[in-house]
């Protein structure tokens, strides 16, 4: 466990304390509420980890590299992106799989715009998300989401 995972779990556990000083029956009620929402989201979040094991079982990363490496830079970058797009992961696990794809011969463009899809936009948590914050709020933040992307990964080319 890394320092910041670390300070949140011992900032959570001090405000959960300092709440159940100031009102026991409050903190109670908000943690039940918490853990009812938890229930009902499980079978979605379950849903969503079964998808992206089965996508990454049919579009292995080494594939993916190997199809990106052989186009021109903007097409590679949205094809990177469209990858990114279906296959979100979390970052601990985006961060070295871009960089196996770095190593692999995807050029800095096409793997910063699959980095940033990969963990800001999510067709495989659409559901769940629409379900939860409507489907005007998901679609916008998704198509928001994949422009700054590509933004992001011209900028990042400039730069490096």
């Amino acid at each position: 466990m890394d320092i910041f995972t670390l300070a949140i779990w011992v900032g959570t556990l001090i405000f959960l304390v300092v709440s159940f000083a100031k009102d026991k029956g409050k903190t109670k009620k908000a943690l039940k509420m918490a853990l009812g929402m938890g229930k009902g989201m499980v079978v979605s979040i379950l849903s969503i980890i079964f998808a992206i094991g089965l996508i990454l079982t049919i579009l292995p990363p080494m594939e993916i590299a190997n199809f990106v490496s052989k186009q021109n830079v903007v097409l590679a970058t949205v094809v990177a992106a469209l990858f990114g797009t279906i296959t979100l992961v979390p970052a601990f696990i985006a961060f070295p799989l871009v960089g196996t794809l770095v190593g692999a011969g995807v050029g800095i463009v096409p793997a910063v715009s699959f980095l940033t899809t990969l963990t800001m936009v999510g067709v495989v948590t659409i559901p769940l998300e629409k379900k939860t914050f409507g489907t005007k709020f998901t679609v916008v933040r998704n198509g928001l989401s994949f422009i700054f992307a590509i933004v992001i990964a011209l900028v990042m080319g400039v730069l490096i």
